[in-house]
């Protein structure tokens, strides 16, 4: 499958590592009690969690960018986030074994997100895998964020890797233009947060995988 021996695995967060949906829509729901609107279904909010808190605003209250609200609303979203970070936030089944046998079989891992480090540390750190991983790549740690390189870069160079030697896992377009474009190996998580408009396999990983079960076993088989 691979060309070449693989050293480390990349991974975005929200949605590829860790299901972060039922937190992330806990506090759109509670954002909407608050302003006396009805809370939505979870199943129509988690396919827009990878896309952070503007995709969720617009769900929620259809609100852009451009409305003059909509910066107020933001920080309200992420301090009511903030607060409900590991509520019911958890590794996709079968990932905590994944990273086990990497870690005992020298294969290093890592977390490539744009999600803020005010919030991915705190949530890493609560799951226990802020000092396990060999890098640790936020978005704004460094700008610009995917679907650029850039991230990538820095990530194989926390790792001590190069990056023909790493798979980077996600479930956006981003993630797979960003490993493509920084020479890494992409595999797309289709069990991620995917919306319909998401035109899947237009983004042309080297692989696809259903489950976090399927990716698992791809490398532990």
């Amino acid at each position: 499958m691979f060309k070449h021996q693989i050293k480390a695995v990349f991974f975005d967060l929200d949605g590829t590592l860790i299901d972060t949906a039922p937190d992330m829509a806990l506090a759109l729901n509670i954002q909407l009690e608050a302003h006396d609107l009805a809370p939505l279904p979870f199943d129509v909010i988690r396919p827009w969690v990878s896309h952070g808190a503007a995709a969720l605003l617009k769900l929620g209250f259809q609100m852009t960018p451009k409305d003059s609200r909509f910066e107020k609303y933001r920080q309200e979203y992420l301090s009511i986030y903030a607060n409900n970070l590991a509520v019911n936030s958890s590794l996709f089944p079968k990932l905590d074994i994944l990273l086990t046998y990497f870690d005992n079989n020298g294969i290093k891992w890592g977390i490539v997100t744009n999600k803020p480090e005010f919030l991915a540390m705190p949530l890493l750190e609560s799951l226990g895998l802020k000092d396990r991983a060999a890098s640790i790549v936020c978005g704004d740690t460094i700008k610009p964020t995917k679907p650029s390189p850039t991230p990538m870069f820095l990530a194989c160079h926390q790792a001590n890797v190069v990056a023909n030697q790493c798979i980077y896992v996600g479930d956006a377009i981003r993630d797979i233009q960003a490993a493509k474009s920084s020479g890494q190996y992409a595999i797309a998580a289709q069990y991620g947060y995917i919306t319909e408009e998401d035109e899947f396999y237009n983004w042309k990983p080297d692989f696809v995988v259903a489950s976090s079960n399927e990716l698992a076993q791809l490398f532990m088989s």
